[in-house]
């Protein structure tokens, strides 16, 4: 009997404080509270990160010094993902195929491993890095521009992106979507490069600018985008038509509308938008099109097609990369996404959804104006795509395109990953050719 009283007396005690915390002055103290321990968390996340940046990692490289540099070693380094990301594909590819180096691969999983996780593995790449030749990055790295690098070490920043579109690094400095100024110089994203290869001249300043690279000895070379080779190959181009067709048969006999937003908010509570009207859409297209969406990898909860619309739509997040996906594409829908660049290469029109122009403009802003820069009309409702989509044959500026591409893109020609090779390994590549049997 005394333990029904017990539980009696916790609802009741349960419920009375409900009611207390519902008074204004004592939603006032835990308010005050809760930010009170949010900044202490803050405050210790701060001193942990400066500790590990400023004491852990280097002492650990600098541990590893007395081993000499193997002049066969190549590193890449994926910050985010647990995987090899397809930024990598193809110097991975020619490297391991054609050329007898010990390639080792650091996987940092930053998106989804956790703190003590991400640090250990950290400490594992540093480790990898103090006895490398060559280093390959595709992204920022805190982690990696820590240590007091070794001059004979080549690092290569490949980035992940074309062009110029939205900013990112030491250009968001102070803006919402950015770290304070300060924050950045004392922690810096893009320290030990000494190269940086880029889709084209006329961004170098941009990258110099996000990465803060002036007055550096880094060197920012327009020698085109390693990944975009894959598009210049029939072979990639028929197998991701036959991947498509394999995952969606309704997608024979009909174009292709790929609608691939970029994401919303901060990288790890990333939201993708949810303003395409597919019945729409179905109602007015579905006898000559499907559509398919990629959502950003940094995207968790992602919008459902229904079964209803199944003949006309797929998610293809999870089965397709974006690489594929543009090589099918007949339309391309984005909105912010550096991929615009990449798909330039196609010459096929473009649409882009910005009914969020200003507010984004705010939180993250753009290398150039961005009406000025989009190489296809700029709409806000899905009415006014969907009519542009009937309409594209009169409609479509398709010169636009090539102007776009031939100015942001034009290092990008199928050959980008053997003139990068050349610059990095120099005489190496030849002395390290793999013999054919």
């Amino acid at each position: 009997m005394s333990f029904f009283k017990s539980i009696i007396r916790v609802l009741w005690l349960n419920r009375l404080w409900w009611k207390i915390k519902k008074l204004p002055l004592v939603k006032q103290i835990i308010a005050y509270e809760n930010k009170k321990k949010k900044e202490r968390k803050k405050a210790y996340n701060r001193l942990h990160m400066e500790e590990f940046l400023h004491h852990t990692i280097p002492d650990v490289y600098e541990s590893c010094m007395d081993k000499p540099i193997d002049e066969r070693k190549v590193v890449f380094i994926e910050p985010r993902y647990n995987v090899l990301s397809n930024n990598f594909g193809e110097i991975y590819r020619v490297l391991e195929k054609e050329y007898d180096f010990d390639i080792k691969i650091c996987l940092l999983n930053e998106i989804s491993a956790s703190k003590e996780e991400y640090e250990q593995k950290c400490l594992e790449m540093v480790r990898e890095v103090s006895t490398a030749k060559y280093v390959f990055l595709d992204e920022a790295s805190r982690p990696f521009s820590a240590i007091n690098k070794r001059k004979e070490t080549i690092v290569t920043q490949l980035w992940h992106a074309c062009g110029a579109f939205k900013k990112f690094g030491f250009s968001t400095a102070d803006l919402i979507f950015g770290s304070d100024a300060e924050s950045l110089r004392q922690y810096p994203f893009y320290a030990n490069l000494n190269y940086v290869t880029v889709s084209s001249p006329e961004v170098i300043w941009a990258y110099e600018e996000a990465m803060m690279l002036k007055d550096r000895d880094t060197e920012i070379v327009a020698l085109g985008v390693s990944r975009t080779d894959a598009f210049f190959r029939e072979d990639t181009i028929d197998s991701a038509y036959e991947k498509l067709y394999s995952i969606m048969p309704s997608a024979k006999g009909k174009k292709v509308i790929l609608y691939a937003p970029t994401f919303r908010g901060r990288v790890r509570k990333a939201k993708t938008p949810d303003k395409i009207d597919l019945e729409a859409f179905c109602t007015e297209l579905s006898d000559d099109y499907v559509l398919l969406f990629k959502h950003h990898p940094f995207v968790k909860s992602r919008p459902e097609v229904t079964d209803e619309y199944k003949d006309f739509a797929c998610d293809m997040t999870g089965d397709m990369s974006i690489d594929e996906l543009l090589c099918v594409s007949d339309i391309c829908i984005s909105d912010y996404s550096s991929l615009v660049f990449e798909y330039s290469l196609f010459e096929r029109p473009m649409i882009f959804f910005a009914y969020d122009i200003d507010e984004y403009n705010d939180w993250r802003g753009f290398y150039y104006n961005y009406d000025e820069l989009t190489p296809g009309p700029v709409y806000q409702t899905n009415e006014e795509i969907i009519n542009y989509i009937k309409n594209i044959d009169t409609m479509f500026d398709k010169q636009q395109v090539i102007d776009f591409k031939n100015k942001f893109m034009r290092s990008c020609d199928g050959h980008a990953t053997e003139r990068i090779l050349k610059m990095v390994f120099g005489d190496a590549l030849e002395a390290n050719k793999r013999l054919k049997s």
